[in-house]
């Protein structure tokens, strides 16, 4: 019998690196590709719809937007604009999507109708099989549009130069890009003029997120570093294991960094990091999950999140879970209060899943939520976009997890 594997949203032509979902719209983004290597493989940038038909969520194609040369390696959204690091650059697209009516014309004569209607993806089932290459007609199909509007160099390495995180802050007057050559630049938006560039790591940058007022930069190095920035200034440098003797001070190094909200309190603040280890072992040593205040950083919880090495971390937009993807494959749902698990695939891709991303807190996302807790997708080098959901708990499952993780832990 073959290993339990999420339903199947869609598999694209090309390794998927980034996903995110617009709230507004309820759009799927999802990029990759072969990058500039001659290998056939192309580089792109997919629109996808999502629906649920009958408790079942299925995903249908509504543009395909190529990236030449590029592929695209980390991607976030501001509004109807994105941005997208691809190479040594932070590429800027804004994407406009509208209903196109289809004018009445006469039948063709040989019975042929309108070839000018957009093209419908046939839904694949579960197990991602069948129905994947059938196109449909669809009258009044919404329409995209994707316009390059500015780029950015992002990244001076001399050698293999690479964008591997950007991120807008929340009120969408900053761009803030990290790449290979540890430097993080921040620019203004949308004028993209340079606010201020520093060196923030000796070694390339894995992670970056900026706190809801802009007042703090968060940085996560390969150099073992993860650094709290007032501008360009150094303001704190975190120290995860500062309570754990058993730890020495490079068996870890950070991977992941995220503010979120706490649900319920207004003026509550959180960050949380990952940690992996720093050599592979035959025997792997556990990988860790802590919980800042994201005010006064001081750490609040650690515990560990398996044996299988993270590779992406997102926080929900209520900020009550955390998704995780693994080197191996393997997707996990954590519950951000008491960092325990609610919901993990063993191997779900069966590769290194480079990124995840919750269903957002929007009317539209609520239609498509269906009855359940949390909806997440992940997408990995196997091409394959994957949807994960937790199912409403009953009043007796809350009070169990309450009992066990407040008054027990």
């Amino acid at each position: 019998m073959g290993k339990r594997r999420a339903p199947e949203l869609y598999r694209a032509p090309f390794p998927l690196y980034t996903v995110r979902i617009e709230p507004r719209t309820g759009l799927i983004i999802t990029a990759g590709g072969g990058g500039a290597s001659k290998t056939g493989i192309k580089n792109g940038m997919h629109f996808l719809s999502l629906d649920l038909v009958g408790g079942v969520h299925s995903a249908t194609l509504l543009h395909t937007h190529e990236t030449d040369t590029r592929a695209t390696m980390c991607m976030c959204l501001g509004g109807d604009v994105i941005a997208a690091g691809q190479d040594a650059n932070c590429t800027l697209m804004r994407f406009s999507q509208h209903t196109a009516k289809q004018e009445k014309k006469p039948a063709a004569k040989d019975g042929a109708g309108d070839k000018g209607a957009a093209r419908k993806r046939g839904r694949r089932g579960q197990n991602g099989e069948g129905g994947g290459d059938v196109a449909q007609m669809k009258e009044d199909s919404p329409q995209l549009v994707v316009e390059d509007v500015g780029a950015v160099q992002a990244d001076l390495s001399p050698q293999d130069p690479c964008v591997k995180c950007v991120r807008f802050s929340g009120d969408l007057k900053l761009l803030l890009s990290g790449g290979a050559d540890g430097y993080v630049r921040v620019w203004e938006f949308p004028s993209l003029k340079e606010k201020f560039s520093f060196r923030a790591h000796r070694d390339e940058l894995e992670d970056i997120d900026i706190s809801p007022d802009s007042k703090h930069i968060v940085t996560v190095g390969r150099d073992f570093e993860c650094s709290v920035w007032s501008g360009d200034q150094l303001a704190v440098g975190l120290c995860w294991h500062e309570n754990m003797p058993q730890i020495t001070e490079k068996m870890y190094r950070y991977k992941s960094c995220r503010f979120a909200r706490v649900e319920d309190q207004k003026d509550a603040l959180r960050l949380y990091t990952v940690q992996i280890p720093h050599k592979r072992d035959r025997k792997p040593p556990p990988c860790y999950i802590t919980k800042w205040d994201g005010w006064a950083f001081l750490p609040l919880l650690t515990k560990p999140c398996g044996n299988e090495v993270i590779s992406c971390l997102s926080v929900s937009d209520s900020g009550t879970f955390l998704g995780l993807g693994t080197v191996t494959g393997s997707v996990a749902i954590y519950i951000a209060f008491s960092l325990q698990k609610l919901y993990y695939i063993q191997e779900s891709h069966g590769i290194v899943v480079t990124d995840v991303t919750f269903l957002p807190d929007s009317p539209k996302s609520a239609a498509v939520k269906g009855n359940n807790e949390v909806v997440m997708l992940s997408v990995a080098v196997d091409s394959r976009c994957q949807v994960h959901a937790v199912s409403n708990r009953s009043k007796y499952d809350i009070i169990r997890f309450i009992y066990t993780y407040v008054f027990l832990d």
